[in-house]
């Protein structure tokens, strides 16, 4: 592969062409390896391996092995893909339904986590309700509540703190 990547840089779209099949069937084999559960798409994960090959080919030492090039590429790009899907993982309910709680656990759930923030000063009420439950993150909680990203973590930390002591799971 190496000496199609050479012939490339040097203009032969044939060459080009050829290497970039063989580098997207190799970097498809490695993004199906590590993605397990699913949640990130391994084609996208190699077009925008490709991507990244095509515009970064000048970084390549032609002088170097080509596959371990391309597999840094892919394996940060596997990890950004990773990233964007943050952590949660999507699963059909219909898989565990028999099993979720009933409306009335939810009540008393909900019951709890208002005591919980009630016990909270109201700046770090804001901001433990805006990310635990609401589900905003760290730069949205900030816009949102005309704060600063360092501030929002100060007070999630603090509140977390908080509650944590006030039931009993001082950390």
């Amino acid at each position: 592969m190496a000496n199609l990547l050479r012939a490339a840089i040097g203009g032969d779209e044939a060459a080009y062409a050829q290497f970039l099949r063989y580098a997207a069937s190799h970097v498809r084999a490695l993004a199906r390896r590590k993605i397990v559960h699913g949640g990130v798409d391994p084609e996208d994960v190699v077009q925008e391996t490709l991507l990244a090959i095509h515009t970064k080919r000048h970084t390549w030492m032609t002088d170097a092995p080509v596959l371990p090039w391309i597999n840094a590429i892919a394996r940060y790009k596997l990890i950004d893909a990773f990233r964007r899907r943050g952590r949660r993982m999507e699963v059909d309910i219909g898989d565990f339904a028999e099993t979720l709680a009933q409306p009335e656990a939810e009540v008393a759930a909900d019951r709890d986590i208002g005591r919980a923030l009630d016990t909270l000063a109201p700046g770090q009420r804001a901001v433990v309700a805006a990310i635990s439950v609401d589900g905003h993150s760290i730069g949205e909680a900030a816009r949102k509540l005309g704060m600063n990203e360092t501030a929002v973590r100060v007070a999630l930390h603090r509140g977390l703190k908080a509650i944590a002591r006030r039931f009993g799971r001082d950390t």
